[in-house]
């Protein structure tokens, strides 16, 4: 839990317990860690337009708290540094993507899921960090983030250096890929600054922009989530729209189409964490065999797992546009018909599309 701020910034060799923090992050599993100011005046500009634009679509959360979102100081009074960190996840025991991307009759999850919730694992180890800079210069302010409050926190580790926001959106390190996690400790510690520096080196090439199935890279660095895959998937909750059903494929838990296809993740390192390691058959499971879950199937599998935070009815609603992009057969149709009645209304509504597509198919 965070601790209360001194009256008084405590005493300390700040130089010297920055390059202690760096080394403790490693200690600690984390691949690497940066401090940076606070100042995300551009960063600040960028969000506003691509709210304007309303390309959050319903993720209202992105609208909200004002500009605590951009301005540190504003979400956690006091902050002056941020301490940026990364931690690779790509499961080294997992099946190939691609493999799974092949085969239609396969679910196909994002890679950052099949192993432990992310927000658990490294929420702790950030408080064990932040335990151990306590232990050196005594009760100092700060407060840990994990992908779970209004901090914008790519814009933070490209400012820290530890990579460059790539045409996709996603964080690029020159020397790792985009495979990570990012965390954040907010501190009042006047931490000198890192002297890290990340430029940009996407230069011409655009095979992300190509290669995004539902053409959701609308320009360089600039996503449109309503039309994102891994949107629709994950925090969109009602009917999705059928002209993208079929570009959907057979990914029913977000899309890493455009990391795959980066020329820099071939320096990607797999995680070498147990928590991140594939729970197989999660890697290549089969759509027909994850459809004749119940709910407590479903939540016994994903107890610990980011997937669980979808909820069941979004997970079926994933799995039937899925099924309606494998090859034909009896079976598929039967578990469909079978499971109509029975449905909620958003489920039910994503079946009689897929019934519909192939009897005009079997007209046709």
């Amino acid at each position: 839990m965070p601790q209360p701020k001194p009256s008084h910034p405590p005493t300390a060799d700040y130089p010297q317990l920055a390059d202690q923090i760096k080394r403790w992050a490693r200690e600690l599993g984390f691949q690497q860690a940066e401090i940076c100011a606070i100042e995300l005046g551009e960063d600040e500009i960028h969000l506003h337009n691509w709210l304007q634009q309303e390309r959050h679509g319903e993720m209202a959360y992105m609208a909200n708290h004002g500009t605590k979102r951009s301005r540190p100081a504003e979400l956690v009074a006091g902050t002056l540094r941020v301490i940026s960190l990364r931690m690779n996840y790509y499961p080294p025991n997992a099946k190939l993507a691609e493999q799974v991307l092949d085969n239609a009759e396969l679910a196909y999850i994002s890679r950052y899921a099949l192993g432990r919730d992310y927000h658990k694992v490294m929420r702790k180890r950030l408080q064990k960090l932040a335990d151990k800079i306590q232990a050196q210069v005594g009760e100092f302010g700060y407060r840990a983030f994990v992908d779970s409050a209004p901090v914008l926190e790519k814009a933070l580790a490209q400012k820290a250096g530890l990579g460059w926001i790539g045409k996709h959106t996603n964080l690029i390190n020159q020397k790792a890929g985009s495979w990570f996690f990012l965390g954040e400790l907010y501190t009042d510690l006047p931490l000198p600054l890192s002297t890290v520096k990340s430029e940009n080196h996407c230069g011409s090439c655009q095979a992300c922009i190509d290669i995004c199935p539902t053409q959701a890279i609308v320009a360089p660095y600039q996503l449109d989530a309503r039309r994102c895959i891994s949107y629709l998937t994950i925090e969109y909750k009602g009917v999705i729209a059928e002209e993208f059903h079929a570009a959907m494929g057979n990914r029913i838990y977000g899309c890493d189409d455009c990391q795959l296809c980066c020329p820099w993740n071939r320096f990607a390192v797999p995680s070498v964490e147990a928590d991140f390691a594939a729970r197989h058959p999660l890697d290549a499971p089969d759509l027909l065999e994850l459809f004749s879950w119940d709910e407590t199937e479903f939540l016994r599998r994903t107890e610990g797992s980011a997937m669980r935070r979808i909820g069941f009815e979004q997970w079926q609603r994933n799995l039937v546009i899925a099924l309606g992009n494998a090859p034909d057969s009896d079976q598929i149709k039967q578990q469909l018909e079978r499971a109509l009645p029975t449905a909620t209304p958003v489920v039910a509504e994503h079946i009689r599309m897929v019934l519909a597509r192939q009897e005009n198919a079997v007209r046709e």
